[in-house]
Parts: C-alpha cells; sequence; structure tokens
C-alpha cells in the first residue's frame, strides 16, 4: 500500500474509533452532583473529524493524552485541548458547530464564536507552535487526544473530572474510553503514549500496558495547578527529556 493510501487507512480506523467512542458513550448516565454531560463528539463532529482527517493520517512517534475536554477548549471547538484562538488560527480547524442535548444556562456552547480563552488549550498549542512553526511539523510524528470524550458539569457550572464520578458511573466510562485508546496505539503504532496529567497516563497504562509504548506523565497546563502557573512549559521540557523523548525540541530541531 502507498503512502498515500495508507496515511488515508490510518485516518479512516481513527475516524471509526471515534465514532465508536460516540457510541459507546451517548447512552451512559450519570448522578447528582452531575446535572448536565455535554457530548462534543456529536455537536462538534464536524471540526472534530476535520481535525482527524488532517492530523491523524499517519503512524505516530508520540501520542499525548489529556483527561476530558474542558468548558472553552474542546467543549466549544471540538479539538482536544481546543481552544478557539489556536484551533482556528493554528490548527486551520472550523466548522459547524451545535447544540449539547440539555444545554447548562451558565456554559452556553458558542463554538468558534466563544470569545473566552481556554487556558490549558492556549498553553498546551501554544507552546507547540512556537517550537515547530507549522501544525504539519508537529504532526508528522506526534497526535493529541483526549481519553475521556464527555464535559461534566454540576448544577452551579462546576467542571467535574471523570476521576471524580463514583464508581459505579465509571466503569463502563472507563470500560469504552480504555477500549479507543487502545484502539488508537494499535492503530497509530506510538513509541510513546504521554499523559497530561497523571489521570491520563494511568489510564493508558490500564489501557495498553507499560511494557509497549512506553508511558510517560507530563504536568497538565491547567492554571488550576499552582506548579503550571510557574512556568509550565519549561517544566514540560524538562519531563520530557528526562523521559528521553523530546517532541517539543526548538524548532530548529524539530524540522531535521
Amino acid at each position: 500500500m502507498g503512502g498515500d493510501a495508507a496515511s488515508s487507512a490510518i485516518a479512516r480506523a481513527v475516524l471509526a474509533a471515534s465514532r465508536r467512542l460516540h457510541r459507546d458513550t451517548i447512552g451512559l448516565r450519570f448522578g447528582l452532583p452531575v446535572t448536565h454531560v455535554y457530548h462534543p463528539l456529536e455537536y462538534a463532529r464536524q471540526p472534530h473529524e476535520a481535525y482527524l482527517r488532517r492530523y491523524a493520517a499517519g503512524r505516530k512517534r508520540v501520542i499525548f493524552v489529556g483527561m476530558n475536554p474542558g468548558p472553552f477548549g474542546m467543549a466549544q471547538t471540538g479539538v482536544p485541548f481546543g481552544d478557539v484562538a489556536r484551533v482556528r488560527d493554528w490548527l486551520g480547524i472550523q466548522g459547524k458547530v451545535g447544540a449539547p442535548r440539555t444545554p447548562h444556562p451558565l456554559r452556553p456552547v458558542e463554538g468558534f464564536a466563544c470569545r473566552r480563552s481556554e487556558v490549558s488549550g492556549a498553553r498546551l498549542w501554544g507552546a507547540i507552535a512556537a517550537r515547530y512553526g507549522a501544525p504539519e511539523v508537529f504532526f508528522r510524528e506526534n497526535f493529541v487526544a483526549n481519553y475521556c470524550p464527555l464535559v461534566f458539569m454540576e448544577e452551579t457550572g462546576r467542571n467535574r473530572t471523570p476521576d471524580k464520578l463514583g464508581a459505579a458511573e465509571r466503569e463502563p466510562l472507563f470500560v469504552a474510553c480504555d477500549r479507543h485508546l487502545a484502539r488508537l496505539v494499535e492503530v497509530l503504532e506510538p513509541e510513546w503514549v504521554i499523559g497530561i496529567g497523571r489521570f491520563a497516563a494511568d489510564r493508558a497504562r490500564a489501557a495498553v500496558g507499560a511494557a509497549r509504548p512506553k508511558i510517560g506523565t507530563v504536568l497538565h497546563p491547567s492554571p488550576a495547578s499552582p506548579a503550571a502557573n510557574r512556568g509550565w512549559e519549561s517544566l514540560v521540557l524538562a519531563e520530557l527529556r528526562a523521559l528521553g523523548v523530546c517532541p517539543l525540541a526548538s524548532r530548529q530541531e524539530a524540522s531535521r
């Protein structure tokens, strides 16, 4: 199979895996304190699939894995760590974004019209853009995904992360998400899976084991983390170098 045909087949396999993940999670139910659940793989399917078609077409050396969508990131754009400005202006992804089935009055989905910045996404994609220049250079060997595709919110609008769900709710969710991550690894054949935060790294070990691919952890760029607010980029570069993998090299190194 030629290079272009092989890359297209990989992208189709990743698309199929994403659609299965949506089917496996759309019917799950969650109780209090969760009052609203957003499914960006449903209402933001168009930009999400544009991201997969453009950037998942080919095997990767490193898959970076986040926890789940943020309310001003993937919840708005369908792209992991999907800060609107970074997705639109650097990744070059746009598309129609609909509405969640049950919108939270304090957390509207405005799609690419959203003016709120997703700090985690701005930090992550900003660091990558500064060091790689063009997104195509980064995605030659790297990919960014989320472990869980759902957004969980409490009545106040507060975000609730998957690790804080009750055990009975976590189990079927984690089965679906583990299956999806294992499929991503099978298709993209990475040497490394890097969890952006300890939760994602732990789930990667549960989903695919720790021997192959190798599993690593870097600090999450969330502004809720005091450490991340003290120079996240330099800290993560040090963590990657300590692991022996440094995809966030200088622009000159990345282009070699």
